[in-house]
């Protein structure tokens, strides 16, 4: 489902004379469906770099990264955006919405989009909610108000509103108490038993070792050691 081969990516640091820095070459990574791959590796390794241009979010430099059928690292924009709505799920570790939305509304917008039924896809929406705490009185204001605590667990929902066939996951039970990062570990359980490809960074080696099928040290990729 997730096919990473031979990727190499550099940044160019353009307010510095443009001193470019490589911080990945020939990455590999195969990811099956129903399989859950952990990235390791120290910080500053590139975990995070690899999640976001497994994504679309960063340019690579050389190689391919192909989803479903589809090279994110040569389509264009509309195909990525396209790929996002129905195909490729990402729980990073910020909540990132339009102010003033509705908390339920944000939840059940990926089902939305896709032209899911509004009854059902707030149904699913408040289902969500309700499984990661989030009282019912916060359900009508924007989670923009809400603790550190309570976004985390809003972006989670969201993330796994719509059953995408492929998921990036960073740092998803991140300080969660045991209740809340039983409950995201479960849901992981439930996407990898319908199929669903992932990709993730725990830092928490105890939830890691649960959901994860193997791991991936992303410093084996680091310039000079290929």
């Amino acid at each position: 489902m997730i096919e990473v081969r031979d990727l190499h990516k550099a940044f160019t640091l353009h307010n510095q004379g443009g001193v470019v820095i490589p911080v990945m070459a020939g990455a590999h990574l195969s990811v099956a469906p129903g399989e859950c791959v952990a990235l390791t590796g120290a910080s500053g390794a590139g975990k995070s770099t690899l999640l976001r241009m497994i994504y679309g979010n960063y340019l690579v430099q050389a190689g391919s990264i192909v989803i479903g059928g589809m090279d994110v690292a040569k389509v264009a924009p509309r195909d990525i955006i396209a790929l996002r709505r129905e195909t490729l799920g990402y729980v990073s570790q910020f909540l990132r919405v339009v102010p003033r939305v509705p908390t339920l509304e944000v939840v059940a917008e990926p089902l939305l989009t896709l032209g899911v039924a509004p009854e059902v896809a707030r149904a699913r929406a408040t289902a969500l909610l309700q499984r990661l705490a989030i009282p019912e009185r916060l359900w009508s204001l924007s989670p923009t108000t809400f603790s550190g605590g309570e976004q985390q667990r809003v972006n989670i929902a969201r993330g796994f509103a719509h059953d995408y066939p492929a998921l990036l996951l960073d740092e998803p039970t991140a300080s969660l108490d045991a209740a809340n990062r039983d409950t995201v570990l479960c849901l992981i359980e439930e996407a990898k038993a319908r199929g669903a490809a992932i990709v993730g960074i725990f830092h928490d080696t105890a939830a890691r070792e649960r959901v994860a099928d193997r791991e991936v040290d992303v410093g084996a990729f680091a310039p000079g050691r290929m």
